[in-house]
């Protein structure tokens, strides 16, 4: 009887005798990679929420660092191509943030008019918005068998211009005057320092990149400098091509309020476009900002519009342009960035949904490497 292929024919490497060489499978050796890669993996998951602990405790420094590199994403692509086209790497990087600097004055020529325009007509029709949102409301709510009485505008202007309500306010201000002011250095940090940040590092960067592989033994150098590539490209590609999608839905809304003849309907589609760099949010809330005003400075029908403009937005991005990007860039699931948003949110608050799709398709890509090179011991 051929015994062939029991365990007493396994030799000292787990293969069995009876199988052709092809066929073999070092079961030793694949316990072994499995093992190291399952610690690897637990050594990076230990690295990123110590990390994200530094983040919160530096709170401060997160968003310059955040919008810096952000920046350095967007620019570095014009500045490579620049230097490549034979300039100089400071005018290739001062030219890249003129560029820069330059469409944004030009947007800010094309819609600062508008929006300071449709801002004045807002602060005039407060009073008569407010009052009608008032009267909307307690009609909802008397239809869902409540019985509210809301306070109109002059009511409000009223109680506002008591005397002892004003000390009461003034002494709430005073007390958030410290996060207040928290508040204010933090945007004039961001705002300022993070474009300084980011000039210095992509006038310096390929210096800083072969500094910093320097510090990697040479074994594993060329994989280390192909991963932080990949993972590179990846991230770059995602913020830019998110600043397209917003762009595009900031756009498509504001065209789309403008038919209808919506009320503010820049100030609306400015919103969406902004808000919609969180991926598939910008359509949703502007649909929302867009049927409250439409309810209550026009008419129900214009409400419906907007939500059906939002509406429209909202699939062309879902489904057309937000997976191009995500697909193409991140190699995420659509279903995978709501739920990783989700989890972020809930992580670390706002900055846990801005970082949460690009942190998400680094580790996709690390975690990835290391199954196809440790586990199933294919080359990098």
């Amino acid at each position: 009887m051929d015994t062939a292929g029991t365990p007493d024919d396994l030799d000292f490497d787990g293969n069995l005798d009876g199988i052709p060489d092809g066929r073999r499978v070092d079961i030793g050796g694949l316990v072994t990679r499995i093992g190291v890669t399952t610690w690897s993996l637990l050594g990076l998951l230990l690295l990123l929420y110590a990390g994200l602990w530094i983040a919160v405790q530096l709170e401060v420094l997160l968003g310059p660092v955040v919008l810096a590199v952000a920046i350095i994403y967007v620019l570095n692509p014009l500045v490579h191509r620049l230097a490549h086209w034979g300039a100089p790497r400071w005018l290739a990087v001062l030219g890249s943030f003129l560029t820069l600097v330059g469409g944004i004055v030009l947007l800010g020529f094309l819609v600062v008019p508008s929006i300071s325009g449709q801002a004045s007509e807002l602060a005039s029709d407060f009073p008569n918005i407010f009052d009608d949102s008032a009267l909307e409301l307690e009609g909802t709510l008397a239809d869902l068998g409540f019985t509210v009485d809301l306070w109109d505008y002059d009511q409000l202007q009223t109680f506002f211009s008591d005397p002892d309500n004003q000390d009461a306010l003034l002494s709430a201000i005073t007390d958030r005057l410290g996060a207040v002011t928290s508040g204010i250095f933090e945007a004039i940090l961001v705002f300022f320092v993070a474009p300084v940040i980011a000039f210095y590092i992509l006038l310096d960067l390929p210096r800083i990149a072969d500094e910093t592989s320097s510090l990697v033994p040479d074994r594993a150098r060329e994989e280390v400098v192909h991963v932080t590539r990949n993972v590179g490209s990846a991230v770059g590609g995602f913020l830019r091509g998110q600043v397209l999608v917003a762009l595009i839905v900031g756009v498509l809304t504001s065209v789309g309020f403008l038919i209808i003849g919506l009320e503010f309907w820049l100030i609306i589609g400015m919103i969406a476009g902004v808000l919609n760099i969180v991926p598939f949010v910008g359509p949703w809330v502007g649909g929302g900002l867009g049927f409250m005003v439409g309810l209550v400075t026009d008419s129900p029908t214009t409400a419906i519009l907007a939500a059906v403009v939002a509406f429209i937005v909202q699939q062309i991005d879902n489904n057309f342009v937000s997976p191009q990007v995500l697909r193409a860039t991140v190699h995420l699931h659509p279903a995978v960035v709501i739920l990783v948003l989700i989890l972020g949110g809930a992580v670390a608050g706002l900055w846990g949904v801005l970082l949460a799709v690009p942190v998400t398709a680094g580790v996709k890509i690390v975690v990835g490497h290391l199954w196809r090179t440790r586990v199933l011991g294919q080359s990098w």
